[in-house]
């Protein structure tokens, strides 16, 4: 009963320490992905779409249903009020602490451990799970909401090896098979990393529990042939977003070599910050053209870590074991050649439960109790830096010039610092930035699609839409660019050229409604009047409440004698926010022309209400008024309508 008290002592101590690291991020706002992934992300509204996460480039979520589903919670809660997410993020990096806990006890009560912490299971799986809780590394994702991806994957891997574990060692239970494999399905869901987790238990199973691979396999083959059986689902979301997750990854034999030797550096950097965790850098961009000589710094220690961790399998398996489980979880990011990210450090969340472990299995073989105070001092360190870290998150301009500051190559942190001048009104500085960001990465979409929204905002409008061009010629399936250039062009009179980029527009974007309004507009000024009714439709059925577009159907119907159904869509945008009084002005037309003067008559006094100098509406209820005797309100109406032309005629007319 006692050491049972002390187990959930240690539990609690856990999540209190999670909470005191992490209160101070429930008002963090979304960020950089945060935006499309969950603000323009249209399939978490509802739980009924949640598990069909949107697909294409700068979607997170895409390929990760499950991900996409927790997503979807937090929404049904809060909508885009941000402490819901944060506070599950908050819940599910406290689970993964609890679980390696647990993890870390079980496993040295095991015989292999029992020579060297005997005695120490409780306090050494504390210190462990204590200080990866609240290590700053992990900063990056909790704090930052869509990279629940990594922490929400990172509890799935270790609950995956707690279930292998609680099987072998309650092997009369059935339930612990079971869990484990639904643990790596739903982690296989959440994202690709999971994909080692069934060659890591298989291991552990090898390290600590059946002593060999072939004892493990023989003890447990139907629990691995299950655990390899998620690969299939895996495989089947990996394929249905394109096998590149959106050209997010360039599988060409040329990227492959060049991205490899940048992770050099990047797994020297994760080693370095597990154990002094500064500088963290929210954003490092994208490293390019490293050549071999820049690489062998970083190189040799990494190469060195790798030969000592073979010798270690073979020689001292629990340190093997470690080794072995810190390059396997980060061997499918530092395999495949992402396009987007080279240093990246979430990708921590996991690999630092082996470095943690090993250094405090180690400090307390050689220090004993002594070892165990340090790491109580280390913890309540770490969480004061985690605290700090977090502040840097609580304003996203200044997390950039954080980001910038620290590392001023990274195209990405001085595009996002240039969207952040743009969205203040500083202009020049948002030029000044974007310039900057394509002298790192020249062929960065989002950055030239950024740099021709400031050039519109500017009034170069050539310039603007040459910008927005080039983000299309190197993302060809960049959606918003297309939709801005066909903006422009049609603003320029050139609405034959808008048709395609706005056709393309709507096929590719999550959200088509603004591009099919566009292309009904350019189809409407080339007189392609079904086509443009079409268009519009498209735009009213992605998003009931446009207005504008509603309006311009209802007119098209209208001048196409189709009067039932211009009163429909007209009567649904007069009711609409913000209110338009062209929708009241050509309702009241279609009233008129459809016999009920009364109807039109009030139509058109709203739309003055709300434009009193509407030299239309003047005109068309003075005509009305006229209509029904009203003579002397009618010609008042005539002559409020000023140099209108059709109300100078009609009043020549009366005269």
């Amino acid at each position: 009963m006692k050491a049972e008290r002390s187990v959930l002592l240690a539990g609690l101590v856990i999540a209190l320490a999670a909470l005191a690291a992490y209160h101070n991020t429930f008002g963090v706002p979304f960020v950089f992905d945060d935006e499309q992934s969950i603000v323009h992300n249209p399939s978490i509204r509802s739980l009924a779409t949640a598990l069909q996460p949107p697909t294409g480039w700068g979607f997170t979520v895409s390929g990760r249903p499950v991900l996409n589903l927790s997503l979807a919670l937090n929404y049904a809660i809060s909508g885009t009020g941000v402490w819901s997410y944060h506070a599950l993020n908050l819940l599910i990096h406290a689970a993964a602490g609890l679980t390696l806990f647990g993890l870390v006890r079980r496993t040295l009560q095991q015989p292999i451990m029992a020579k060297a912490l005997a005695g120490r299971e409780l306090p050494v799986a504390l210190a462990v799970a204590l200080l990866w809780t609240v290590h700053p590394l992990q900063t990056e994702s909790v704090t930052y909401v869509i990279q629940r991806a990594e922490s929400l994957m990172g509890l799935c891997y270790l609950f995956t090896l707690y279930a292998v574990l609680r099987s072998a060692t309650t092997p009369a239970s059935r339930a612990w098979p079971v869990v484990a494999v639904a643990a790596c399905a739903l982690g296989m869901a959440t994202k690709e990393v999971m994909v080692t987790a069934p060659l890591v238990a298989l291991l552990y199973d090898r390290t600590f529990l059946a002593g060999s691979l072939r004892g493990a396999w023989v003890q447990r083959r139907g629990l691995y042939l299950a655990l390899g059986a998620t690969w299939l689902l895996l495989g089947w979301l990996v394929l249905s977003v394109g096998g590149d997750r959106g050209g997010t990854y360039a599988l060409t034999p040329a990227a492959f070599g060049a991205y490899w030797l940048t992770q050099f550096e990047a797994i020297a950097r994760y080693v370095w910050l597990s154990v002094w965790p500064s500088p963290l850098i929210f954003e490092y961009g994208v490293t390019r053209d490293v050549r071999w000589t820049a690489a062998l710094p970083y190189a040799l220690p990494v190469l060195a870590l790798g030969a000592a961790t073979l010798w270690a399998l073979a020689r001292r398996p629990v340190a093997g074991f470690l080794g072995a489980a810190f390059f396997l979880v980060l061997a499918p990011t530092s395999l495949m050649p992402g396009v987007t990210q080279t240093i990246v450090e979430h990708r921590m969340y996991v690999p630092l439960a082996a470095v943690v472990a090993l250094l405090v299995g180690w400090a307390v073989v050689l220090a004993g109790r002594r070892a165990l105070t340090v790491c109580g001092v280390l913890a309540v360190l770490a969480g004061g830096l985690t605290v700090a870290r977090n502040r840097v998150y609580q304003d996203e301009f200044t997390l950039w010039q954080d980001t910038v500051a620290k590392r001023p190559a990274s195209a990405k942190a001085q595009n996002n610092l240039g969207r952040l001048h743009f969205q203040r009104g500083e202009y020049a500085d948002a030029l000044r930035r974007y310039e900057l960001a394509l002298q790192h990465e020249p062929t960065s979409a989002q950055t030239h699609y950024n740099r021709g929204l400031t050039l519109e905002a500017l009034g170069r409008t050539a310039e603007a839409i040459a910008a927005f061009a080039e983000a299309e010629r190197i993302l060809p399936y960049f959606g918003q660019a297309q939709w801005r250039r066909a903006v422009l062009l049609l603003q320029l009179g050139r609405a034959e050229e808008a048709i395609a980029p706005a056709q393309a527009a709507a096929a590719r974007l999550v959200e088509p409604a603004e591009a099919y309004f566009t292309l009904g507009q350019a189809l409407a000024e080339t007189g392609r009047t079904p086509a443009a009714m079409e268009a519009y439709a498209a735009a009213v059925r992605y998003r009931d409440d446009h207005g504008e577009a509603r309006l311009n159907l209802g007119v098209l119907l209208a001048q196409a004698g189709r009067l039932p159904e211009a009163r429909l869509q007209l009567e649904t945008a007069a009711r609409q926010r913000p209110p338009l009084p062209e929708a009241h002005a050509n309702l009241g037309i279609v009233l008129a022309e459809s016999g009920d003067l009364a109807a039109a008559v009030a139509s058109y006094e709203r739309a003055l209400q709300l434009r009193p100098n509407y030299p239309a509406a003047h005109f068309n209820l003075g005509v009305t008024l006229l209509r029904l005797g009203r003579m002397e309100e009618g010609r008042r109406h005539l002559v409020a309508a000023g140099d209108f032309p059709p109300a100078r005629e009609m009043l020549e007319r009366l005269r």
